[in-house]
């Protein structure tokens, strides 16, 4: 029972570089082998599959975000909640000091 409510510790996410990436990306692409064995071979079948969709998209073959428009949206997502925060916090100063003024 005890092992119920306690949950497998995660792994560490693994990161790859981006000349790793494309050098798994280039043998998919080239035809030698299919995306299943060099998954097989290197990585998991899903991480292999994102990236060679990723690079259709990025060489303009499929339509979807590229990966530096991608890369700005995050960062437009981080801007913006470090934003809603700050106004936030704001809103809750002055809140406090027009109570302390009455």
């Amino acid at each position: 029972m005890e092992s119920m409510g306690k949950k497998k510790p995660r792994r560490p996410r693994r990161s790859f570089t981006p000349e790793f990436k494309a050098e798994i990306v280039g043998l998919c692409r080239r035809g030698d082998r299919s995306v299943g064995q060099v998954a097989k071979d290197f990585l998991t079948d899903t991480a292999v599959r994102d990236w060679v969709k990723q690079a259709e998209v990025d060489v303009g073959e499929h339509n979807g975000l590229t990966s530096s428009e991608r890369e700005e949206l995050t960062a437009l997502r981080r801007q913006n909640r470090r934003l809603r925060e700050d106004v936030d916090v704001l809103k809750r100063a002055t809140a406090f000091f027009a109570k302390e003024t009455r």
